[in-house]
């Protein structure tokens, strides 16, 4: 066996090779990774390596498979490889910063890494990073009744858990990243029992599932509409929109489990028949039945499969919080509203002043644990940040 083929049947072994995270891409997660930053010691995967070939000074890259390996750079990569390197450039990534997945735009992966191994902003001697609660720039905002776009100046205050807006440009992933940290400022304070690992996932929506779906009304006479529909696995809801960049929902499904009575079910009710599309899907909840169809067989079992994984999973307590007061089985409610007081109490014991909803009037105030509380609203979106007072 030549040099070639033994140093790439080495390489081989080295990406299943147990206890080295060599199986999944450094930088993003993707499974599977054909190429190599033969510089850094990591495996990576197409769309990463990409990004790596931007900054031939900091890293350089081969294909695993088609390029040719000295026994030199094998001996590097075995010394290293992905958990390795990680633990040394990922030595201190806040837990407000988001780490993009494989399914997730450049960008976001690009100032991933850029962050990482150009400007090593995690490693464990760099400077200490604060949180960009509050941020200042220009970025563009679409319409909320029409579909332009226009740049206006936005200031974030994490204290006051404000995002505003008023009639040099800012990187879209420090912004993004900025709400991250301003959310999970503000979820500690309503939180306080949670560990951080708990509120991470809730500091911005990624949905496990969007797309085009029809769906009639709740009687299932109404003709079907075409919707955008967006399904929220961590705060466990199915929203629908008329557009796919409406800022506003037009309507939610709340999803709780299977043990409260919510089934889906790859079909239709009996005698109903969509309008363009056939497949159909029914989600049933202890209050009535959602029926959809998707617009052909693939999309409607994904839609299943995404949609049992919710259903089949337990509530966590951030997900009970957010459960509609309506939607909860009576003997539980009760228990649900004491459990909302005592965190609000706690999140509230400085008396800090908050932006509050008095029957649908916004004002700030001196709020503290002896403040009357009727139906808590546990805020997870910049829209909803506020409590509801009786």
């Amino acid at each position: 066996m030549g040099d070639r083929e033994r140093n790439k049947k080495r390489l081989l072994e080295l990406l299943q090779a147990a206890g080295t995270g060599n199986a999944h891409c450094a930088d993003c997660g993707a499974a599977d990774p054909d190429w190599a930053s033969y510089k850094l010691g990591v495996f990576i995967c197409l769309n990463c390596c990409g990004v790596h070939r931007n900054f031939p000074d900091i890293s350089k890259v081969k294909s695993v498979r088609l390029d040719f390996w000295d026994d030199s750079i094998v001996e590097f990569m075995t010394r290293n490889g992905n958990l390795r390197v990680k633990a040394k450039f990922e030595a201190r990534v806040p837990a407000f910063y988001y780490i993009p997945q494989a399914n997730d735009c450049l960008v976001l992966k690009e100032q991933w890494i850029r962050a990482k191994y150009e400007r090593r902003e995690f490693m464990a001697d760099g400077e200490a990073i604060s949180l960009p609660g509050n941020r200042e720039g220009f970025l563009w905002k679409r319409g909320r009744n029409n579909s332009q776009f226009l740049r206006r100046r936005f200031v974030l205050l994490a204290r006051e858990g404000l995002l505003k807006y008023y009639t040099k440009e800012e990187e879209i992933v420090d912004w993004f990243n900025a709400l991250r940290a301003a959310r999970l400022q503000y979820l500690k304070m309503a939180f306080p029992e949670l560990p951080e690992s708990e509120l991470v996932p809730f500091l911005t929506r990624n949905y496990l599932k969007q797309g085009f779906m029809e769906k009639t009304g709740p009687k299932q006479r109404e003709p079907f509409k075409k919707r955008w529909f967006a399904l929220d696995s961590h705060e466990r809801r199915l929203l629908y929109y008329k557009n796919p960049l409406d800022a506003f929902e037009q309507g939610q499904v709340f999803l709780g489990n299977n043990e409260q009575g919510y089934e889906v079910y790859g079909d239709l009710p009996k005698g109903i028949r969509g309008n363009r599309w056939k497949a159909g899907l029914t989600i049933v909840t202890p209050e009535r039945r959602f029926v959809l169809t998707c617009p052909n067989e693939k999309e409607q079992q994904e839609w299943l499969e995404s949609l049992r994984g919710v259903l089949s999973s337990p509530l966590t307590p951030l997900s009970r919080l957010s459960l509609p007061q309506c939607r909860q089985p009576c003997e539980k409610r009760g228990d649900m509203l004491s459990s909302s007081r005592k965190l609000l109490a706690q999140a509230l014991a400085s008396g800090a002043q908050r932006r509050i909803s008095v029957f649908g009037k916004v004002q700030t105030e001196q709020v503290t644990p002896d403040s009357p509380l009727g139906e808590t609203l546990v805020p997870f979106e910049s829209d909803r940040y506020k409590h509801e007072l009786s």
